[in-house]
């Protein structure tokens, strides 16, 4: 993680919209983005994982993160890491594989969600989650490599197939 003024923004923003939520375990869901944001290396990528999940669960739009000076890069990439109900989980996956940033924060993502050492009962739901999640990670890390190699069209057909095969 990078500390810039932008950063500390999303922090403190980030906090303040989560700071009364907690996940499955009981544990304060803010500790979900911060661990997200340890792990990347750009101004950039921490904003994109410290604000992940605030427009999905909280009042937050994306206009609101645009006033508030985040930018486009940082709203647009949101735009795509944010599941909606009305769209396929594997085909949302998909469509968020072609950037760059969005993969390596849902690749976080997803690796800490799959962690089931987090979780006080592991019943079946959670582990068809992480069967779930598991297929994606193996599919985005798939595509950070062809995204780290600049090969745009193997990302693209990749993405088309995997899309194809989920969903």
């Amino acid at each position: 993680m990078i500390y810039t003024d932008k950063t500390k923004k999303a922090m403190i923003f980030m906090f303040s919209k989560h700071k009364d939520q907690v996940d499955k375990s009981g544990i304060p869901y803010a500790f979900h983005p911060y661990h997200l944001a340890e792990q990347m290396t750009d101004e950039v990528s921490v904003c994109v994982a410290l604000l992940h999940d605030v427009v999905e669960d909280t009042d937050t739009t994306f206009e609101d993160l645009s006033g508030m000076g985040f930018g486009d890069e940082v709203v647009d990439t949101l735009r795509l890491l944010t599941h909606t109900d009305d769209k396929d989980y594997y085909e949302y996956v998909s469509d968020l594989s072609l950037n760059i940033t969005a993969v390596g924060v849902k690749l976080a993502d997803l690796r800490h969600n799959s962690d089931l050492t987090r979780l006080n009962v592991i019943d079946d739901k959670a582990l068809k989650r992480v069967e779930k999640y598991r297929k994606c990670i193996s599919f985005l890390e798939e595509q950070m490599s062809f995204l780290e190699r600049g090969n745009m069209d193997l990302a693209k057909e990749n993405a088309e197939k995997f899309k194809e095969k989920h969903v």
